[in-house]
Formats: C-alpha cells, structure tokens, sequence
C-alpha cells in the first residue's frame, strides 16, 4: 500500500459548465450536487479510502492552488504540484511521475481527473486495486473501460483485442469520438468501451513510455531531474514547464505504446464534462426536468430541461421551455437548448471578445 499514488488532474477550466464554471472558480471546485463537497473533494474523499493521503497528489494550475489548499487542508504543500501554463494532460502527468519517482522509485499510480462522479463507489475501489496489483507485476499501460449503455458521440473508444492477461485485455486501438452511426456499430460489436480516462501504471513504465514517445517532454524535465522533491523543484517548473508539448496523454503515449491494457468495469462512471452530462444522471421530476441544487422552481409546460440557479432562495418561474439548459451564476444567466450546449465555447469566447473578462 505504500507503494501505491494516486494523481487527481484539476486544473482545467471547464468552460462548458459556464456559466457556473468560471475561469477563476472552475467546475472542479463546484459543489454540484448540493453535498456540501466539490467534485474535486469527492474525487480526493474516494481514493483516499485505498490510497495513503500522503500519497495523494493534486496537479492544477498555479492559479488555483488556495482553492486546492482550502478545500483539501489535509495536504501538504508539497502535494499540490502547480502548473504554471496549461499543456495538457502529457506535460501534466509525466510532471507528477518526476516528482513521485524522486519520492519512490517503486510506486504504482492512479492517475483521474477531478470531475468523474462514481456511482458505485465500492466496485470502482475494487477495480482500482485490481489495476494497482496488475501494474506492480507487469510493463503495462493500464486504462479503465466502460461498456457503453448507449450510442455515446462524445466520449472517445477503446477496441478490446483477444490477448489477455487474467482479467485485462490488450488494446487494440484508440478512437476519438464518432460520428452517431459509428457509436451505434461501436455498442453493438461489443469490442468497444467508453475511455474513461482513468490510467494506472508504474512509475518506470510510464516514464519509459515518455522517453520512447515523446522526448522533446522528458529531454526538458530531465534538466532537472535531480531537482525533483526539492525545494529547488518549483523554480525548475517555472522556468521549463511551459515549453513542454501541448498534447494529451491518449495521443501522446496511449495509441502509440504497444504495453496498454484495459480492464472493463462497470461502476456507474460518469464524466461530468457538459450540463448534457449532468442532466443524464441528474435526478428529474415527472416531466424530466432536471433542478438541481435544490432550487425552489415553478414550472409549467416544461420537459426535459436542465435548470441550475446559484442562489437558493431565488424562485424562478419557468413556462414553456422544452429540453433547454436554464443556469444562473453570478451575473450571468444562460439559457440554450440542450442540443446546441456545444456552443457554450463559443459563447464564452463571444462573452470575453465583447467585454473582456467580466464575464468569464
């Protein structure tokens, strides 16, 4: 067990969620469900079940490091590992793998994002150390694969091949989200599962990884690497991160390497990426509707909508609207329909480029 970390990536700024996820108080910090927790606590609160919280790291941006110290006070300092320009999950994780391989040249690690929900907590703690054990005993790249329950376009594939070891399978190939045709020949072959984005791995097998597939990221952080859980690390990360690649982790490493794994779970996992999302696995009245955070609502002639106010105490009366996205935060209101919320981005950008940052 100690041997084995976890890194939680949380410094995005979930622009999708606007106009409830700001630049300056992203999604990860949102109490979305009326909990009393942040996605990101919820996300710490769970692997620290299974992982020592000193084994705990959180990766964000460096403008998010008080909120990260004022929503997880169990930390040390030296935990929160900052970013100080945003480049993707690669720069991101092979950052973490530096810092705990200088801390433990042995350890097994569990990299996820901050904004997942878990339905089933128990089996996804179950999996996750099926996955640590597998890592510590085998070169591999693990990733967590969900059976699709539907024709899902916005989530990336993975294709099972027949090589297995025990309960894990060789991946075959990667696929970047599809058109709703190809989604519905994915679901039925059955050789297709969701990319949860969740990956294990040891330390050294991911830092091979990086070495063979991408240098230019390794050759920068090995000018430091002796600088690594020192107090001279930070300094270090300032100077160089920012010249590090802008590229994700699944096409940097993950469709390349010929080591990666999968192990099918099934866990009730969502990936709260878009109110779209939210609105799935939200609870809904009679008539579909979707309130959350338990605002006080009149509604007539509504289905299908999903309505977020920030202020509780505010009675919103709303008629006629069908599959609509109601949300109001801050000194924003936002209302579009459910099958357009892929131009909430572009809302965002029209919002800054009209009046700057008092929007954002």
């Amino acid at each position: 067990m100690e041997d084995n970390y976890c890194v939680i990536m949380g410094g995005g700024i979930g622009s999708r969620f606007w106009p409830f996820s700001r630049e300056s108080y992203p999604k990860q910090f949102l109490d979305f469900f009326g909990t009393g927790r942040s996605l990101l606590q919820m996300t710490f609160d769970r692997f620290a079940k299974i992982i020592p919280i000193k084994n705990i790291y959180i990766v964000t941006n460096e403008l998010y490091a008080a909120l990260v110290k004022e929503q997880l006070p169990e930390l040390q300092e030296k935990q929160i590992l900052l970013e100080p320009a945003r480049r993707n999950t690669a720069p991101c994780i092979a950052y973490a793998a530096y810092h705990i391989r200088a801390c433990n040249p042995n350890a097994n690690i569990v990299v996820a994002p901050s904004d997942h929900l878990i339905l089933k907590e128990q089996e996804f703690l179950q999996d996750v150390q099926k996955g640590l054990d597998f890592v510590k005993y085998n070169n591999a790249l693990v990733t967590l694969g969900i059976k699709p329950s539907r024709p899902e376009t916005g989530y990336g594939y993975i294709q099972s091949g027949d090589e297995k070891l025990g309960n894990f399978a060789k991946v075959k190939t990667f696929t970047e989200k599809p058109d709703l045709e190809l989604a519905k020949v994915f679901q039925a072959s059955g050789e297709f599962f969701w990319n949860s984005g969740i990956f294990l791995w040891n330390v050294n097998a991911i830092l091979e990884a990086f070495e063979k597939f991408l240098p230019d990221i390794t050759v920068r952080f090995d000018l430091g690497k002796n600088l690594f859980n020192t107090p001279e690390e930070r300094n270090f990360i300032d100077e160089n991160f920012a010249y590090c690649l802008n590229i994700s982790i699944d096409y940097g490493i993950m469709e390349k390497a010929d080591n990666v794994y999968m192990l099918c779970v099934d866990f009730g996992w969502a990936d709260l990426g878009s109110w779209g999302s939210l609105f799935d696995i939200a609870r809904k009245d009679d008539n579909s509707n979707a309130v959350l955070k338990k605002n006080k609502m009149l509604l007539y002639e509504c289905s299908g909508n999903v309505i977020a106010l920030d202020n509780p105490e505010k009675l919103a009366v709303v008629q006629g609207l069908n599959d609509y996205i109601v949300a109001e935060s801050g000194n924003v209101l936002l209302i579009c329909k459910k099958e357009d919320e892929q131009r909430i981005k572009q809302f965002v950008a029209d919002a800054q480029m009209k009046y700057d940052k008092e929007f954002i």
